[in-house]
C-alpha cells in the first residue's frame, strides 16, 4: 500500500504555516489529490500553491486561497452549501467533505461534466451539480446554511445573500472600485448583512447567463 504523497504533506504545510489553522480544513484539502482535478499538461505543479488553467477559459485556484475560503465559511456537518462556479470541481469536493450537502453551480457544461466524473471517482455521492447562471444561485434550493463563489462579482451579490439563512455565511470576492479584487465574508443576521474584508484575491469575473456552448 502506497504512503502518503510527499507533495501533499509539503503542500499542506505550507498552507499550516500560511494561516490555515483549521484541522478540518487541512484534513479535507489532504485527502483531496488535486492531481485529478488540473489538466494531464499541468500535473507536475498539481501540488504547487498557484492558480493553474483548466478548460473553458477558467482557472483552479490557489491551494491557499481554498484553504482561506473554506476555512471562513465555518462548515460543519449540518451545514447546505451552495457553491457558484462549479469549475474542476476541487473546492466543491473538499466541501463536500465537510458538509452535509453541496449544491454547485456551473455556466459550461463541459466542466459540469467533468467534474461529476471526479466527484464520482472520488465517491462523494453529497454533491448536486447544476448548468445554469450562477448570479442567480439556486432559489429552488434555497434557504442555504453557507455560500461560497469562486468568481468574482462585479458589486455585493445581493441577490445571492437573499439565498441566506440566517446566521448563514458567504464567501465572495468582489470587485474593487478602481481595480482589483477583495475577499468578504458576508453574514446575514436579524438587522441585515453584516461584511468583513479578509483580503485581496484575483478570480475570474462571474458572469451572468448559461454559456452557450461548451
Amino acid at each position: 500500500m502506497a504512503g502518503p504523497d510527499p507533495r501533499m504533506i509539503q503542500l499542506v504545510m505550507a498552507l499550516r504555516g500560511g494561516g490555515i489553522s483549521d484541522a478540518k480544513t487541512l484534513g479535507a484539502i489532504e485527502r483531496t489529490p488535486r492531481d485529478l482535478f488540473v489538466p494531464q499538461g499541468f500535473a507536475e505543479h498539481a501540488y504547487d500553491d498557484r492558480a493553474l488553467p483548466i478548460d473553458c477559459g477558467q482557472t483552479i485556484s490557489q491551494p491557499h486561497v481554498v484553504g482561506h475560503m473554506t476555512q471562513a465559511l465555518k462548515l460543519d456537518d449540518r451545514c447546505k452549501v451552495l457553491e457558484i462556479g462549479t469549475g474542476s470541481g476541487y473546492q466543491a469536493a473538499i466541501l463536500a467533505r465537510l458538509a452535509r450537502r453541496v449544491y454547485t453551480v456551473e455556466r459550461y457544461r463541459t466542466l459540469a461534466r467533468e467534474a461529476e466524473a471526479r466527484f464520482a471517482a472520488l465517491k462523494l455521492t453529497n454533491i448536486v451539480t447544476r448548468v445554469g447562471d450562477g448570479s442567480l444561485g439556486w432559489p429552488e434550493q434555497a434557504p442555504f446554511d453557507r455560500i461560497i463563489v469562486t468568481a468574482a462579482a462585479p458589486e455585493r451579490p445581493d441577490g445571492l445573500l437573499d439565498q441566506l439563512k440566517a446566521g448563514g455565511l458567504a464567501v465572495v470576492p468582489v470587485d474593487r472600485e478602481g481595480g482589483g479584487q477583495t475577499l468578504y465574508r458576508y453574514e446575514k443576521t436579524a438587522n441585515g448583512v453584516t461584511e468583513t474584508a479578509l483580503f485581496d484575491v484575483r478570480f475570474v469575473p462571474l458572469v451572468k447567463g448559461q454559456a452557450r456552448s461548451l
